[in-house]
């Protein structure tokens, strides 16, 4: 590790921030008014994440801010990306807004701006009110339209104080993990459902575009968040898993930046999962609402994949219940094999490549030159330990940021425009259907006490934000104080 790169400068302009998910800190389930959300009802199911744990503590955010925004004060951070809770702010997803919900994140954002720290709004991190889901979900057009007004909602209510946001969070993870493969909330899998919750996704987002354009005009810093996949083959001479790329890049990629950055679906999407649905879910007009012109793109990045294709009957598996229709996350790709990465590894399993990171970056940059971007989300879970001396020691996590980093200070060099870094996550969280057993955060969470504590990654972090410069990771543990 000692061979990280180290040196690195950004320019005085760069944001450094740190980011969270309301679900996965906030806590404080069923209080303030706040109603139930599917991510309540998922992870309340027996079997759905390990060890049965729910959010319904998590970090206890809800009622420590203060201790929190001092933390992110004494870190340096220029920015905080955070999300609000739907079910906080409207407990059934319509109808009449909570005043106690829209107080809560009133306070936190007015907390921030005390502290120098700027608000970075997402207005979406997948916990959407039960009743919604119960009346459809996202499969159904109605849910884009009620978050259209939960939106405009938002903006009106938080213009004078909040400059940048983000519509949604990884709208990938939301149709396809959660209506294609089910280990997300809601935990359903069809993959027509998926397909459509993917339309409708994109929907909500240029609904709540337009009530951010309309609100604040031209004083607007207008994002979307997207968990861009760098998918190669397996055999880049082989036009197979060439097309497998394709296929992936299809799906996860231009399914969301085509729409949004260009008026249109893929003709080889449509193509692709013609099997699986006819897109009759898209209506007149709806791509020139998708259609938004971004101040900025949120790019979240943390893994590599190498794929390639595999001959698949697709009719037998059909006949035997193991068609696209059933629980596969990547609807109308069933003859694409995902492939063991070689390490070395995060305790997601995750590969660790930083050369991803170069290359999605530069890709983007080549195909959308005059879009700014924004590294959203970018971090690591590592098997963290508190020491005898009361120190976390994660070296694996600041080498892992550090050479990120890097990777990102190439793109740069490499004519990419990115604006910011924020770090996943500010601290340890609810990690969805895997609980409280992965930890992401810098700063560590007790979770018998709650207690904060800083990791080396922490002080490593505070000192990037200090000179802009990234130290040697070796100096990560002698940085406190």
């Amino acid at each position: 590790m000692t061979t990280t790169p180290s040196g690195r400068t950004f320019p005085d302009s760069f944001v450094w921030g740190a980011a969270t998910a309301s679900y996965q800190i906030e806590g404080a389930v069923k209080e303030g008014g706040r109603g139930p959300s599917i991510w309540d009802t998922y992870s309340g199911t027996p079997g759905r994440t390990l060890d049965g744990h729910t959010g319904e503590v998590a970090a206890d955010h809800y009622h420590r801010t203060a201790q929190d925004i001092a933390l992110m004060k004494e870190l340096g951070l220029d920015a905080y990306r955070f999300s609000i809770a739907w079910p906080r702010i409207q407990p059934t997803g319509s109808g009449a807004f909570n005043p106690e919900g829209l107080d809560f994140y009133s306070r936190l954002i007015d907390d921030l701006l005390e502290a120098g720290i700027d608000p970075v709004a997402t207005m979406y991190h997948w916990d959407l009110p039960q009743d919604l889901e119960d009346a459809g979900g996202w499969p159904a057009r109605d849910t884009a339209l009620r978050f259209g007004d939960y939106a405009r909602k938002l903006v009106e209510t938080y213009a004078d104080r909040v400059k940048v946001w983000t519509t949604l969070n990884e709208p990938w993870c939301s149709a396809y993990l959660g209506y294609g493969s089910g280990v997300h909330a809601p935990g359903r899998t069809d993959g027509a459902d998926a397909l459509a919750a993917v339309h409708h996704l994109n929907l909500a987002h240029g609904l709540g575009g337009r009530a951010v354009r309309e609100v604040l005009g031209d004083r607007a810093t207008l994002s979307l968040t997207l968990n861009l996949h760098v998918a190669r083959p397996d055999d880049p001479t082989s036009e197979a898993d060439v097309d497998a790329a394709r296929k992936i890049d299809a799906l996860a990629n231009r399914a969301f930046l085509n729409p949004v950055l260009d008026g249109h679906y893929p003709q080889d999407l449509l193509d692709d999962t013609a099997k699986v649905t006819d897109w009759s879910f898209v209506q007149d007009g709806d791509l020139a609402i998708t259609h938004t012109e971004l101040d900025v793109l949120g790019v979240n990045f943390y893994s590599t994949q190498r794929v390639r294709r595999f001959t698949f009957d697709h009719e037998k598996a059909m006949a035997d219940g193991h068609g696209a229709s059933k629980a596969s996350a990547w609807v109308g790709a069933d003859d694409v094999e995902f492939l063991p990465q070689p390490g070395p590894y995060t305790a997601m399993r995750w590969n660790i490549d930083p050369s991803g990171m170069t290359e999605l970056l530069t890709g983007l940059a080549r195909t959308y030159p005059d879009l700014p971007l924004m590294i959203t989300e970018n971090g690591a879970a590592f098997d963290d330990e508190v020491s005898a001396d009361g120190r976390v020691h994660d070296v694996q996590r600041v080498d892992y940021i550090a050479r990120h980093l890097e990777a990102v200070g190439q793109a740069m060099d490499a004519g990419a425009d990115v604006r910011g870094y924020f770090v996943w996550s500010l601290m340890d969280n609810f990690e969805w259907a895997y609980g409280y057993h992965r930890r992401f955060g810098i700063i560590r969470i007790d979770y018998d006490t709650l207690e904060r504590i800083w990791k080396d990654s922490a002080y490593w972090y505070r000192e990037v934000t200090r000179t802009h410069t990234l130290p040697p990771v070796t100096a990560a543990a002698t940085l406190a104080g």
